[in-house]
This record gives structure tokens, C-alpha cells and sequence, in this order.
């Protein structure tokens, strides 16, 4: 039997890394853990979210055997993954690698921008890793977290959404960034809107579209088994699987018929 590829993250914003991963690689089984009961991440101490990260991935390695584990959370990328990585054998992928490195191939790239939730701006992960590749870039960095819950009410149509955007973003007005790194799996959801307000001159960097390239190379080249069959994609989550089925189509884009719930 094919061994599926784990995806975790603490709730439904994962399911648009997710999204990109089953469009890249449709020969690839994909398990995916939201751990709603313990959501949101954004605000919990590294220690906590540390733990959480590797409760999740005993689970899925144990019980599931998957032969990678993709890490579609910002905040658990930018505060756990060293840990996970260290721990376990198979390839583990996160979100804030793969946003540089999209960056860094840019050939405008003079100013960046970052928005995350609290967690992942507190971390400072993604502005150490931008010294690193793009060393005279300006980055300005600023933490979102109601965009969160904006996303989650499907609102990118509506004003409140346009308001909060622009409020959250005005140190961006006068001079917008050469690109945006979305560092919430939540955020591209409200790419139309953000796009809107910054113009067509930036770059808007998605995690969900970079990590599947990411995951796309690693399946082709490194010798893990390359997935067969038809698509099959399995959804676990901790807790209420009724709102992660509702709340999940707009991040996922389609029905998910089967939610089933776990104890980890």
C-alpha cells in the first residue's frame, strides 16, 4: 500500500497549502490533521505549540505511516519545525523556507513585507531567514490576526474586510513592497482584497503554492516513493468535525464528505 503524505495545522487554514498540494502531485494520497480542538496556534508560547507539533506528527507517523510531513501552520513552521526535524527521519517541510527562497528569486526584491499572526511575527522566523537570503532587502513585518477570522466568515467581498486590510497595511500605502509574503495559510483567501489595496506592483507570496513546489521536487528527486493511484485525500481532526467540514470548503474548494475525529 502507498504510504500517504501527512499535512497538519491547527484548524482550517491549512487546507489551501493542502489545495495546492493535491493540484501539484494528483497521483499522491494526503492525510490531513486539523487540530481544531486546541486552535488558534497564533497566540500560544513556542513551549506549547513544540508539543502540539510533535503530538501531531507521533500520530500521523505512528498510526498512518506517512513518508513526509508537511507542516501547512506558520507559526508551528516558524517555532517548532527545528525540533521536528531533528526527531524524525522522513522529510518535513514547512511554510517559511519555501517563501524565502520564492523571494530571493525575484527579480525585483529591494523591500519585502511579512504578515502572520502574532505567533509567527513574535517568532522573527521569516525575518531571519530573509537576512540570510536576501541580506539588503528592507522588511517590514506586521503581525494580522483578525484577518484570520475574516477568512474564516468567507468574507474577502465584503468592506469590513477592505477596512481592516487597509488599516493593517497602511505602513505599506506610500510605498508598497516589491512582494508580500502571505505568512497565514488563512490569508490567501483574501488575496483578491489585498491585491487591491497594494497594487499590481507587488508580488503577493503564497505558502500554500510554494510548498507544493517544494514538495513536488522532494517526491520527484530525493527517492521517496512517487504516489500511483487516484487522488485520496483523508481529513482527521480533534475536535467538531461539523464546523471544519462547513468552515473548510472555502479554504479547500470543494466538499469534504469525510471528517473523522481522533484523539491524539
Amino acid at each position: 500500500m502507498e504510504r500517504p503524505i501527512g499535512v497538519f495545522d491547527s484548524g482550517v487554514g491549512g487546507l489551501t497549502v493542502l489545495r495546492e498540494l493535491a493540484r501539484v502531485l494528483p497521483g499522491e494520497g494526503f492525510l490531513y490533521l486539523g487540530d481544531t480542538a486546541r486552535v488558534p496556534y497564533g497566540t500560544k508560547s513556542t513551549e506549547t505549540i513544540t508539543r502540539y507539533s510533535i503530538e501531531i506528527a507521533n500520530h500521523l507517523i505512528t498510526r498512518h505511516d506517512i513518508k513526509m510531513l508537511v507542516v501547512a501552520c506558520n507559526t508551528a513552521s516558524s517555532l517548532a519545525l527545528p525540533v521536528l526535524r531533528k526527531i524524525y527521519k522522513i522529510p518535513v517541510v514547512g511554510m517559511v523556507d519555501p517563501c524565502v527562497r520564492r523571494v530571493a528569486s525575484l527579480e525585483k526584491k529591494a523591500s519585502i513585507g511579512v504578515i502572520g499572526t502574532t505567533g509567527t511575527v513574535r517568532s522573527g522566523a521569516y525575518e531571519q531567514a530573509l537576512r540570510q537570503a536576501v541580506p539588503k532587502a528592507r522588511v517590514t513585518v506586521r503581525a494580522c490576526p483578525l484577518l484570520v477570522s475574516l477568512a474564516e466568515e468567507g468574507w474577502a467581498e465584503k468592506p469590513v474586510t477592505r477596512d481592516v486590510i487597509a488599516e493593517y497595511l497602511s505602513p505599506f500605502r506610500k510605498d508598497p513592497p516589491d512582494a508580500l509574503i502571505l505568512g497565514c495559510t488563512h490569508y490567501p483567501v483574501l488575496k483578491k482584497p489585498i491585491a487591491g489595496f497594494l497594487g499590481e506592483a507587488t508580488v503577493l507570496v503564497d505558502s500554500g503554492e510554494e510548498a507544493a513546489r517544494v514538495v513536488g521536487a522532494l517526491v520527484s528527486g530525493n527517492g521517496t516513493e512517487k504516489g500511483t493511484r487516484a487522488p485520496h485525500i483523508r481529513f482527521l481532526v480533534t475536535d467538531d468535525p461539523e464546523r471544519f467540514s462547513r468552515v473548510g470548503e472555502i479554504f479547500f474548494g470543494r466538499r469534504m464528505d469525510s471528517v473523522e475525529r481522533v484523539t491524539l
